[in-house]
Order: C-alpha cells, then structure tokens, then sequence
C-alpha cells in the first residue's frame, strides 16, 4: 500500500536539531503568504530517503495549518560535491515556472549558515501518496499499470524539457557524462573506503574497468543529453492522493545534465534488484517473478520510448543497467560512512547501506555476464508486425522532428477539437460572414472559445521565455493569482516555437481555427510585442484583456501612398507634445481593425524624421476609440472582406495619446518589429502547412469520388503524378519550417533569420501549388465559397506580401550566399 506524504515523518535525529526561532523568522519574511504570529509552529523530520535531511514545517494559525517542506544540508564533513541544496533548488525553479513537469513549488533558498547552521531551501507540502515498496503491494493489478506507466510518462517529461529554453542550459556538461560520472563515483569510493573506513571489495574495481571499455559512443556526443533527476525511482514520485498521476517529484540532489539513459536505467532497477529496508536485497522481478498487473520491463521501456521519442535502448542497456548498479553501490558506501560519522540522514537504517553496496557490485557482475538483457525490439513493433516478423531497422530510428508525448497529446486534443466543433461550424461562420449581420460576432464562436479554454488548448502560441518575463512584472517574485495546480492559464502551455508548430499546423487546416484557440493573427503578434516589450502599466491595461479573449487588437504599419515593404518610407508622424504624443498619417490594410472587438491598435510611425535611418521609427499604442482614429472602410482580398475580422482603412488626425503608451521608447520600432515578426513569420508558414494539408484531403476525396472520361479521376496517370508532386513539396516544406522553429528556440531571431526567410518564401508558394491543385480536381466547384479552397488559396496568395514580399526575403536568403562564399 501507499504512504501518505503526512505519514513519513518521525521524530528529530540528535544530529538535525535546528534552531526554529531563527527558522521562523526568516521564514516570515521570505515565504509569500507565511502566517504572522502564529500560534503553532513544529517541526518534524521525513524518515524516508538517505540523501539531504528533510523536514516537514506546520505552521498554525487559528483553526487552520499550513504546511511547508524544508530541506537542508547535513552539518558536519561532506563529500566533495554532495548536498548542493541550491542547485536543488535552481532546477525545482526552472521546471516549475516553465514547464508542465510535476514539482513541488519552491518558495525561497537560504545560503547563510547563520540562520539553522546550512545551506536550506522551503517548497510547498504535497499531500498525496509515495510507494515505497515498488512491487506495489495491496494495490490492484489494473492500478498498478496505471502506476508504472504514470511513472514512465513522468520520466519522460522530465527528458522532454528544453534546458535551453528554460534557462538550464549550463546546469552541467552535456556531452562524456556517463564517463565523467564514473570518475566521480569512483573517486568517491576510493574516498568512503579509505583507511579507517569501510574496506573496499576488489570486484568494484573489476566493473569500472568493464564501465571504462564499454561506455556507449552516444555519451562522449552528448546526443542522449538533457536534464537528468539522477535519483528516479517511484519511491521518490508524490502520487495524487485518489488518482494514478504523479503529482510531484521529489529528491533532486543528483540531479545535471547528461545522458538520460542512465536515468532510465536507474528507473528500471527493480526489474534487476530490490532495493529494500531489510539488511540484505533481492533478486528483481526478473528473478522472482513479475507481480501481476505491473508491466515488464521491456513493456515499461517502450512506454518510455514511445513518450519521451527516444530510441529502443537494446543495444546499450547492459551498459545503462551495470552503471547505475555501480553508482548505487558507490552511494550506499558514502551513506555507510556518513553513518559511521554520526551524520547519516536515513538514522539507524543506514547502518545495513554497506551490505547493501557489496550486493549491488555483485549484481551488477552477474547483469553484465548474461548474454541478453532485452529484446531486440520493442513489444509495440512485435504486435504491430507480428512476433516472426524480421522488422526493419529503420523502426527502430527515431527522427529528428518527433514530438513528445506531450505535444502529442496536445495535438490529438487539437484534431478532436477541430473534428467536433470547428469543421461543423465553417458554414455556419460563412453564413454569417455572407449576410448583412457579417460585422458582428457569431455567438457560437464565444463559446468555443470558452469551451477551447476549459480543454486547455487557448494562448499555446506563447513562448515560455516571453510568458516568464510578463508574469515577473504583473505578478512579480510572489504567486500567481491566475493559476490552475500550479500552470497558469492566461500564459499557454510553455511550449517551444518547434513545438507549437505541430499544433498550429493543425489549426491552420480552417480559416476559422486559429481565433477559436487565441491563436490568432495579428493578436498574437500584438502580444508578443507586449509580452517582450511593455511594461507594467501596458501589460495589465492591454496584454491581459487580449490573453483573455475579452477584445482583440491590430497592427498598423503599412501605408497606401509609399511602398511599406521597406519601412523607412512610412510617413505617419507620431510627434511629442508635452506629456502625450500626436499622430498623423493614413494607414490601410490594417487587419483586424474592423473587428468589433477590436480595442488597441499598435501604431508604428516616426518621432524624428532627422534621426538615423532606422532609429526614426516608433511603435506607441492606440485606443481605436481615441478622437481623430477614424475607420475609412473594410478593404477586400481576392473579393472576401474577411468578415468580422475585416482588413481597414485608417486615418489618423491629430490623435492625442498618452505619451506613457509608447513602446520601449523613441526610436526603438524597428527592434521591436524584428523581434515581433520572427515567430509571427513562422506561424503563418505553419498555418500554411495546415492549409495545404486540408487542400491535400479534398482533393484525394474529390478525386476517389467524381468520374470523367469512364473512370475515377484518382485513376487518370496525370492527376496522380501531380498529386505526389504535391505531397513531395509539402512534406519538403514542413520540414524546412520545422528547422526554422527550431533554429528560432535553440539560436534566436538574429541568426535564424535566413531560415525563416526561407521558411516564409516556400510556405506559401507551396500552400498555392497545392491548393491549386485542390481546386482544379474540384472543377468550378474549387473557384467557390461552397468550399473552403478558394479562401485557404486567397489567404495562401496574400501571405506572398504579407510580413514583407517575397522579394524582400530572397534578397537576404542571397546575401547570406554570398557573404558564406566570402568566408
């Protein structure tokens, strides 16, 4: 059975006496929301675990307790490296504000010994239950697969987190760390066992030799690299108190970056060994028999693999398996002789660790001698093609743009959405936007809305890095009112530019999609220039009614007497005028402004017209209310006006603005834009991919159901050579755009630039191929509105111009050419 998290704690070890006046002051002042005064506050130390003292603070106020977690640095004598709390406490940070990974939230670390003698941090208490006992004993066999495949998926959201992104990319070297490791935990070996310590066994010696000759190739590339926890394993896993989902990861001492097979391994050791309170381990489940309803070990592994994207490990497994095996024994020697010293977190248990680590050195020579260790394939690729098929190698390659688990389920959450409510509502949008009511709001598009943000499917276009930054500033260091189990709901999912792309790909399948998920042009734009580039005051009077969905925006820049593909022409004057600004100029296709929920305008425009020739240009927001805005009228595309949305006429005459409403200063427009347009670009060219593969879909229905000349047009030779053309350049597309994103997450807007311009240049003429396609199988039916075709192909053909003409971006495409010619 499980152990409530409350149920773990026992009474002070004479070694952990902490001062708790002292730990009570300063609590009050660092940890939001710590209760003044209270009239009850104890202390009581977690008896599980061997690593960092833990204990669990209750702190009474009235009727009500609150309960933290403090976890400390052991006084006394330390190895070389060990019980580094803070960066326990950096890693629990990071994945904790930007990623969905499930970790206690922390509240403050504390370096100053003064305080209850070391280094401590203090998190939240999650109540909820721990398995200590990994054969999971009193639950029931269905729930047990639940339990290990929780756990499965758990790990691999850890593996799936971007260190980069998240600001970990030098939490620890990437590439030997499998050898690095070895070293370590040699040294520390040689350290515990030294004279008048425990004596060492000659056979460890033997297995780091075998370590040394048979580390796999991938370790010294790095490619297997990310973070690694260093201690997973389901005892170190909070559950949810009634349901079989991991709500909180514990125990990150060990944690680096580095090869996260070894993670894995480590994960799976159970299968190999029984790692118990007793005085002597057992043999695995592998040995003794698998207890029913827990998964084997080849099956927990593919629910990894199939979660995280990573390869099938058979090949290297004895290697994975035999290291943690070693690393194990290493450990329970240090915590033996931390024991011997007096200083042992675990108390009298730790007395039976140096038993413990002779068994593991024998496991681990036993593991290494057997001839296989797991099968060649996965037991998905076995039921899939049959258990004497000969399976070909390429199934057991992963590429290099598979998406996690996660965004997987994101994205079979998008195409269920789409399936069951947008594709049902086209016609009906159309209607609409047919009538004489076009200017206003389908009612059934708000609920969508509203039922699109309960699914948690709204704002995913937000990179992590922009939402990190508008949170410090309207919430600051404290926590965040809008919240839901820790993930804020106003500020996406935390995914990477690379990620978001498979699901607006998917949005971009219907002109109606992107508005429904607040995934929409130009807001999301709009909001990225806010969520970079405002400040406080700008944040919470527009960002937050847009994150919403409460009103809408738009983006006027370009101007109907100068050519605006070179933005050193625009004309609008934006002049200082005591505490405000006054703006004068005309604007056109300004898109979104003739929404009626339309409430902000971002405004770019001149401050000094003398000033260099990129430094004249500001951006400054504008209510759509103000005196002097006026809206001239709707412009139309191909012959849609894009109702309600709407594409406008604007002028300007003398409108008075709040000088407080420019953007980042004077001067500073055409910073803003570039850093506005590399993840606008990139969205358009998704949404594209989207579109073509809609295209792709009717034409192969169109064709496998009209006849002409006697048969099938899916039969004439013609039409089949060009629908594979077709599926060549999209796939050839998508996969440029995909190396865009990434680009974009791993290198930035500056050095992604000539992707992106490549991205933005073969999206669309591809979306125009194959949507002409499409249309042309579908005869005259293809040129109008009883198909969505004509308007995928309108949008396709004006994002030729759109965010700079095609001409623009092949011009910088060359002259990347050229200056590598140079080099």
């Amino acid at each position: 059975m499980a152990s409530r998290t409350g149920d773990l704690v026992s009474p002070f070890q004479p070694a952990h006496q902490l001062d708790l006046d002292a730990l009570l002051r300063y609590a009050s002042v660092n940890v939001p929301d710590f209760p003044r005064s209270p009239s009850k506050f104890t202390i009581s130390q977690f008896g599980h675990g061997q690593s960092n003292p833990t204990f669990l603070m209750e702190v009474g106020f009235g009727a009500a307790v609150k309960r933290y977690v403090l976890r400390k640095k052991p006084a006394g004598k330390l190895l070389e490296s060990a019980h580094a709390v803070d960066r326990e406490f950096q890693v629990l940070r990071a994945l904790g504000d930007h990623t969905v990974v499930p970790v206690p939230k922390v509240f403050c670390l504390c370096n100053d010994p003064n305080v209850i003698g070391t280094a401590f941090y203090i998190m939240e208490f999650l109540e909820g239950r721990i398995f200590i006992d990994s054969k999971l004993p009193g639950v029931p066999p269905e729930r047990r697969r639940a339990i290990y495949r929780a756990t499965a998926k758990t790990l691999a959201s850890i593996h799936s987190a971007n260190v980069d992104m998240i600001g970990l990319g030098k939490y620890g070297r990437r590439d030997n760390n499998c050898r690095r490791q070895k070293e370590r935990w040699a040294r520390q070996y040689s350290a515990s066992t030294a004279e008048g310590k425990p004596a060492s066994n000659p056979k460890m010696f033997r297995l780091i030799d075998w370590l040394r000759q048979n580390i796999p190739p991938e370790d010294s590339s790095g490619v297997a690299a990310g973070i690694v926890h260093g201690d997973f394993r389901i005892d170190n896993l909070v559950f949810h108190p009634t349901e079989d989902r991991v709500i909180g990861i514990l125990d990150w001492e060990l944690s680096t970056l580095g090869n996260q097979m070894s993670d894995v391994a480590h994960c799976c050791l159970p299968y190999t060994v029984v790692i118990g309170q007793n005085k002597h381990l057992d043999a695995g489940f592998e040995v003794t028999g698998i207890p029913e309803g827990i998964p084997s070990q080849a099956e927990f592994l593919d629910d990894y693999c199939s979660a995280s994207g990573k390869p099938w490990p058979a090949k290297v497994w004895k290697f994975y398996v035999a290291f943690a095996l070693f690393r194990g024994a290493s450990i329970c020697t240090g915590i033996y002789n931390r024991w011997l010293l007096g200083n042992a977190s675990g108390g009298e248990r730790a007395q039976y660790v140096g038993n413990h680590a002779n068994e593991l050195i024998n496991f681990a020579m036993d593991f290494i001698a057997r001839k296989s260790v797991l099968p060649e394939y996965p037991p998905s690729d076995a039921k899939q093609f049959g258990n004497g098929n000969k399976i070909q190698n390429i199934l057991d390659e992963r590429g290099r743009f598979v998406p996690s688990q996660r965004v997987l389920e994101l994205r079979n959450k998008v195409i269920k959405f789409m399936e069951d409510y947008i594709y049902p509502n086209e016609k009906e949008f159309e209607k609409l936007a047919q009538s004489d009511a076009r200017w206003t709001i389908h009612p059934e598009e708000e609920r969508l809305k509203e039922l699109a943000r309960k699914e948690g499917l709204w704002n995913l276009w937000i990179p992590f890095d922009s939402a990190a930054r508008a949170r410090k500033l309207i919430f600051g260091e404290g926590p965040n009112p809008i919240s839901d189990g820790g993930r804020d709901l106003l500020f996406g999912a935390g995914l990477s530019n690379l990620e978001y792309g498979y699901l607006c790909e998917i949005m971009g399948r219907s002109v109606w999609a992107p508005q429904i998920f607040n995934c929409s042009a130009p807001d999301t734009g709009n909001m990225e220039v806010l969520l970079r580039y405002g400040n406080k005051e700008q944040l919470e009077e527009w960002l937050m009614p847009l994150l919403e969905g409460k009103i809408r925006s738009a983006f006027a820049m370009t101007e109907p007497q100068v050519a605006s593909s070179d933005a050193t022409n625009i004309e609008c004057s934006i002049k200082r005028q005591w505490d405000s600004y006054i703006i004068n100029g005309n604007k056109w296709w300004t898109s979104g402004a003739m929404d009626p929920r339309c409430r902000v305008l971002i405004v770019m425009g001149k401050t000094d017209f003398s000033a260099a020739k990129h430094k004249q240009q500001s951006m400054i927001l504008v209510d759509i209310k103000t005196p002097g805005v006026h809206i001239k009228r709707p412009l139309l595309v191909f012959g849609f006006d894009d109702a309600p949305h709407g594409h406008a006429e604007i002028s300007f005459e003398n409108v008075c603005v709040p000088a407080k409403n420019i953007l980042l200063g004077e001067g500073r427009g055409f910073e803003i834009a570039q850093g506005r347009l590399g993840p606008g670009r990139l969205h358009h060219c998704m949404r594209l991919i989207g579109a073509a593969e809609r295209g792709m879909q009717l034409m192969a229905e169109r064709a496998l159901s009209r006849k002409a000349f006697g048969k099938f047009i899916a039969q004439h030779g013609s039409f089949l050579s060009e629908m594979a053309k077709c599926r060549i350049e999209l796939e050839r597309t998508r996969l440029l755009v995909l190396e865009a994103a990434d680009q974009l997450d791993r290198l930035g807007n500056k050095k992604a630039r000539g992707t992106i311009a490549m991205a933005k240049v073969a999206a669309p003429n591809m979306a125009l191929k194959v949507l002409d396609m499409a249309m042309q199988v579908h005869g005259v039916a293809g040129f109008s509105t009883d198909t969505v075709l004509s308007h995928l192909w309108a949008t396709a053909r004006t994002l030729r111009v759109a965010d700079g003409p095609d001409d623009v971006y092949l011009g910088t495409i060359a002259k990347f050419e050229l200056q590598r010619a140079k080099l």
